[in-house]
């Protein structure tokens, strides 16, 4: 096991009708005026945007807000956040909603404060010291960025998708949970979210670091609980115990819990990132393409870990070859992606004809001559596993 810090500092108010707690939650954070971020019209039809305003009003507190954020967010509205939150000077910022929400508000968040363009922090140019605190209400249990303090970023320009890691700046200082305000999640956004945060624990569990049975069991425990609890939330979408138990998994799978003493890969979301960047698809669809891909590239080349996978979360029974057993685990993942309707090839994600070329380019322009720890990958290992997500 390596050497490790764990850092969690996020206070998560879980449960039913926790939204009427936001004010004093940002009063208790010595927040004073509010940028609330928000996406669509659903958090205003719903009536939750009202009702989280109202606890803001109770606690005296003063708010403007900046709806319109799209998923796979992008650049131009975090700088619309930046100009806005500049000049109404606030002080915090709430984001209502989901990943795509809770990272552009992060974003401007870092941005506010910052004398230089905020992007410098996504292109490595800058090391972020410093930003506003941030409370998040969250609908959408996928991203788990209520509970690190990542967040991932469009340029338009270039159409580059970066992800930021800032394990103390921008964790959220606390994050509401209420499993009832994901009851009419449509299916499709309940299975990306699912896949997301699979992925996300699997990022950090495919690594080479050696006596971590503890972050394994951890990892293994959490994903067979998702994938138990995957068919009663979608067939039952009212079912407040499924949706909590989805709801609170999201934020384990990517809160660092399970890749404590590990070197994690994250090659697949890189990967991935060029997908949805170049061709704006669901993020947690691109995942259900490429790791499988990924997977069974690397049951070839280095199966150890993937047949201890195969083994202990898909129960497969092992076989004196290593390759067969990881292979028979990666196609009970699959079954279970396609049972909750998630796409598996290019073809099924809408791209009949992908540009590898041009995915390969992006993710090496971005990311370097090698991308992942697992097994690190050059320009032709990677334009393998594009290709087999394209067969």
């Amino acid at each position: 096991m390596n050497n490790f810090n764990f850092y969690t500092p996020t206070e998560f108010v879980f449960g039913k009708d926790t939204e009427i707690q936001t004010g004093t939650l940002i009063k208790a954070h010595r927040g004073s005026k509010v940028l609330i971020v928000y996406g669509g019209g659903s958090v205003v039809r719903s009536g939750l945007l009202s009702r989280v305003k109202q606890s803001l009003d109770t606690a005296n507190i003063a708010y403007v807000e900046m709806g319109g954020v799209q998923p796979n967010p992008t650049d131009p509205k975090v700088y619309e956040g930046i100009s806005l939150g500049r000049k109404e000077k606030i002080d915090f910022l709430l984001p209502v909603g989901g990943g795509s929400v809770i990272d552009t508000a992060k974003a401007i968040a870092l941005g506010i404060p910052y004398e230089g363009d905020f992007w410098d922090f996504y292109a490595g140019i800058s090391i972020p010291e410093k930003a506003l605190p941030i409370g998040v209400v969250l609908t959408i249990p996928a991203a788990g960025s209520e509970g690190s303090g990542n967040s991932v970023i469009t340029k338009l320009d270039g159409l580059k998708k970066i992800s930021l890691r800032t394990p103390k700046v921008l964790r959220p200082v606390f994050a509401v949970m209420n499993p009832e305000l994901t009851f009419t999640l449509p299916s499709w956004q309940t299975a990306c979210g699912i896949t997301d945060m699979m992925a996300h624990i699997m990022e950090r569990y495919f690594n080479n670091t050696p006596e971590v049975e503890v972050t394994d069991r951890l990892s293994e425990g959490l994903l067979k609980a998702i994938i138990d609890e995957a068919p009663r939330v979608l067939s039952e979408p009212e079912n407040y115990e499924a949706r909590a138990n989805i709801m609170w998994a999201g934020t384990l799978a990517h809160n660092g819990i399970c890749g404590t003493g590990c070197e994690e890969d994250w090659a697949s979301h890189f990967m991935e990132h060029e997908i949805s960047a170049v061709y704006d698809v669901s993020h947690g669809a691109g995942l259900a393409v490429i790791f499988p891909a990924w997977l069974t590239y690397m049951a070839e080349h280095h199966p150890e870990k993937v047949a201890q996978y195969a083994i202990r979360v898909w129960n497969v029974s092992p076989h004196a070859d290593k390759h067969a057993t990881a292979l028979e685990g990666i196609a009970r993942l699959k079954a279970f992606l396609h049972s909750i309707g998630m796409p598996l090839t290019f073809h099924e994600l809408g791209i009949d004809e992908p540009d590898i070329e041009l995915l390969v380019n992006k993710l090496h322009a971005n990311k370097g001559d090698v991308v992942g720890k697992y097994l690190p990958l050059d320009r032709n290992a990677s334009k393998q596993i594009y290709e087999i997500a394209n067969t």
